[in-house]
């Protein structure tokens, strides 16, 4: 797992505005949904397009998160980035300017449903109850996206725990527009996983100044445990 931590100019300053880096002391496990961003072949499989290896060793924490979190009755979903014709079409700019011709090719052909690229990573412990969500951006709240708000609300969720790949894309994206939307939502520092740890950092820094309570995995099993 990453070598990174909350850069300590960052804590230092939350801990004078707010007390310390931790922002909940409380959850209700049934109002809860442990959200799993993008742990697909397509991110995870060697030699892939967007291979990201340091998220291979995260799948142990994910899973024990999800199992905890269930067996206290919450929510798990697994989001799947999609890059189907509707996101082709509705999010030109991205594909049409962030991204070379043939990269473009191969990450199109690696997220279109049905590839094996788009699959979630077999090492996933997948419940039958667990949901699935198609994203079209990389954050799963921005309009346009997915259903994935709707499917909370129908459940009452209004806390989230946040995982996967990669950490300051699309982790980091659905969890800035999370806690804008009101949502309480927890950042697992060792749970997530991009490709260098000065990435890392960064986004657990970004995470914690504003929009996330940061914490590693044996302390959010923790707070699972005793709610």
């Amino acid at each position: 797992m990453h070598q990174a931590d909350i850069l300590d100019e960052v804590r230092k300053r939350v801990t004078r505005n707010r007390g310390g880096v931790a922002v909940f002391n409380s959850l209700s496990p049934r109002q809860t949904a442990h959200i799993v961003v993008d742990l697909q072949n397509g991110f995870m499989d060697q030699g892939q397009i967007a291979e990201t290896p340091m998220a291979r060793t995260i799948v142990p924490n994910v899973n024990r998160i999800s199992a905890a979190l269930r067996a206290a009755g919450g929510s798990v979903v697994y989001t799947q980035h999609t890059a189907d014709a509707e996101a082709i079409r509705t999010w030109s700019v991205y594909f049409e300017h962030f991204l070379g011709p043939e990269r473009r090719a191969r990450f199109i052909e690696a997220f279109t449903p049905g590839s094996p690229g788009h699959a979630l990573w077999p090492e996933l412990d997948v419940a039958r109850q667990d949901l699935v969500i198609l994203k079209r951006r990389f954050g799963a709240f921005v309009p346009g996206s997915s259903d994935l708000h709707a499917r909370l609300q129908e459940r009452g969720i209004d806390t989230l725990i946040i995982s996967g790949t990669v950490s300051q894309v699309c982790c980091e994206a659905t969890a800035r527009d999370a806690m804008m939307m009101n949502y309480k939502v927890f950042f697992i520092s060792d749970a997530c996983a991009t490709l260098t740890d000065a990435e890392h950092g960064g986004t657990l820094s970004a995470m914690a100044h504003t929009f996330c309570d940061v914490r590693d995995t044996q302390s959010m099993l923790g707070l699972i445990a005793v709610a």
